[in-house]
């Protein structure tokens, strides 16, 4: 028997648009991000590397997805952005630290509800609110947070 999560997600996906398959996939990692970070004060080392892990194979999902020469400044800033993401996720890894978890899924939730305005806007077939959703993706730029020597 199919768990009902599973059966609600599989039905979200099928018909999806990109953009809603990438909010979906900030959701993924948010959650992941959740439960790691609740791993993390439950000491569950498995657990929290395994939805770490998780969290990573969804960010290079959402990379791989990026077409650089379309995207022009909006997917080079989120290239950027997912690089800073994956080096501070293995540094929460590595550190134990929640703080840094917590950090990650706040710009994370900044992102998502970018893309949920993109999303909602293609929904209601306008050109012009997609156009200047977009705007608001390339402007979220939660990079900004993340410090300076990340690409060390």
């Amino acid at each position: 028997m199919m768990n009902p999560r599973t059966a609600y997600r599989e039905t979200s996906v099928r018909g999806a648009s990109a953009v809603r398959l990438v909010v979906l996939l900030y959701e993924q990692a948010i959650q992941d991000l959740t439960q790691a970070a609740q791993a993390m004060a439950d000491n569950n080392i498995e657990l929290r590397t395994n939805r770490i892990n998780h969290a990573l194979e969804v960010i290079s999902r959402l990379q791989v997805t990026l077409d650089m020469e379309r995207g022009g400044q909006v997917a080079r800033n989120l290239l950027a952005f997912y690089e800073a993401l994956r080096a501070n996720l293995w540094k929460a890894q590595l550190q134990v630290s929640k703080q840094t978890l917590l950090q990650q899924i706040t710009d994370l939730l900044a992102l998502r509800e970018a893309w949920s305005e993109v999303d909602r806007a293609e929904s209601a077939g306008s050109a012009a609110k997609a156009d200047a959703s977009a705007r608001a993706v390339a402007n979220a730029n939660p990079d900004e947070r993340v410090p300076a020597n990340w690409k060390a």
